[in-house]
């Protein structure tokens, strides 16, 4: 079997006298950190023409897999994207100053607003999204299908096993 980078620390965890447990899930834990540096860098680049960062990203590409009209309340949009209130809240000034959003009044509940993609905000969100697709797809190149399949089970089993911790 090939070893990469993270093979070359397990004996130093073994000699510390790690638990086998532990020693798997730090494993675990480094091997996906660096999977997720290669889908941030390849996402970056595609997002930096564009002039988005991940997070406006994040937001458009949830806006426009809602159902027309592409609307979401803000509370909706920080529950679904993992994000603070006012990280959302931050996200959506930047993004309404772009002209890619805009805030409307909710007639059922005057405590709430709706965010609604303009139709620039739609066609840049298909762009980025379009991109990101790419971004994947260059960041996985030469990996089998078959293994790519085998992952994405694993680390299915992984979060179910874990249930909503971390949310």
């Amino acid at each position: 079997m090939t070893q990469d980078e993270v093979d070359g620390l397990v004996p130093r965890w073994q000699e510390a006298g790690m638990p086998a447990a532990l020693i798997a899930s730090l494993e675990i834990s480094k091997r996906m950190s660096r999977v997720h540096m290669v889908f941030d860098q390849a996402m970056k680049a595609e997002l930096a023409e564009l002039g988005l960062t991940t997070a406006e990203f994040d937001v458009l590409a949830a806006l426009a897999r809602s159902a027309p009209p592409h609307r979401l309340k803000p509370s909706e949009l920080s529950r679904s994207l993992f994000l603070t209130s006012g990280g959302t809240s931050n996200v959506l000034q930047r993004l309404a100053a772009a002209g890619y959003v805009e805030r409307a009044d909710n007639p059922g509940d005057a405590r709430s607003r709706w965010v609604q993609l303009t139709a620039e905000g739609l066609r840049v969100a298909n762009l980025a999204l379009d991109g990101a697709g790419r971004a994947h797809a260059e960041a996985m190149a030469g990996v089998p299908e078959p293994t790519l399949r085998r992952a994405a089970d694993a680390l299915r089993e992984l979060t179910l096993a874990l249930g909503r911790r971390g949310r």
